[in-house]
């Protein structure tokens, strides 16, 4: 199976362990996997402010970058919800078309498309509380929202439960937003920084040492604020855990 390995831009500059997690987590399940170095930006952030017809260019270099592969794979769950759902600036046509469908959210590509559920190479003896994103959760279909009366299900913690030592733990409210939400933690700061306080509250109470989650961007949000409050969580993305290293957020 020929992947192409999407790294957000956030991540390629804060974060590179969890691209690299990435990247052998997939090998070591049998892809071959292509990383195009023309990649830049998909556009979500000029989306999310409004100004779609600026992210024209990038998205249009997004679909070039990825249009010849069977799959296009990323850590970043926003970013796939963008690409998924908003990738709109762009010509709308066949090659477009591929890449918007073929491309997938890490987690669900392991769940969905490679189906795996156990990985005997990960241990991680902590006690993990996991952070679902608001658009993970309701547009990318990780887990069950609290508002729907259907049976519960997590792809997340389905694949979590496969990694040795993990002891999962569940926060009062595991659906509720942490408050980053883009560009909204800067228009709304105040309003943000409350909710990250609640979110990392809630988890720190039901004993989480590890927030974990597949979108990096809620990570360091919740991040600043158990450091404001003094909370001793520390902060870790899937891909880490479940290529089996120890890498915690600096």
């Amino acid at each position: 199976m020929r992947v192409a390995l999407f790294v957000p831009c956030f991540i390629d500059s804060f974060f590179p362990e969890v691209g690299v997690a990435t990247l052998e987590l997939l090998e070591r399940l049998g892809c071959e996997v292509v990383y195009p170095f023309d990649q830049t930006c998909c556009g979500q952030p000029m989306g999310n402010s409004g100004c779609e017809a600026d992210a024209r260019a990038a998205e249009a270099l997004f679909v070039r970058n990825f249009a010849d592969y069977d799959y296009v794979v990323s850590p970043s769950g926003s970013c796939v919800h963008h690409v998924r759902d908003h990738l709109t600036a762009v010509e709308q046509d066949s090659t477009t078309h591929k890449v918007r469908a073929s491309t997938y959210e890490l987690v669900e590509f392991l769940h969905d498309i490679l189906q795996v559920r156990q990985f005997p190479w990960a241990e991680f003896p902590h006690k993990v509380g996991l952070h679902n994103s608001c658009g993970t959760l309701r547009r990318l279909g990780h887990a069950k929202p609290s508002e729907l009366n259907v049976p519960d299900w997590s792809k997340p913690l389905d694949l979590l439960r496969g990694v040795k030592g993990i002891e999962l733990v569940m926060p009062q409210r595991p659906d509720e937003c942490c408050g980053f939400g883009g560009t909204f933690c800067v228009t709304e700061e105040p309003v943000s920084a409350r909710m990250g306080y609640d979110k990392v509250r809630d988890h720190s109470g039901a004993g989480a040492e590890y927030i974990v989650s597949a979108d990096m961007s809620c990570l360091m949000h919740q991040k600043g604020c158990a450091e404001r409050l003094g909370l001793p969580l520390k902060f870790i993305h899937i891909a880490q855990i479940l290529n089996g290293d120890q890498g915690v957020m600096a």
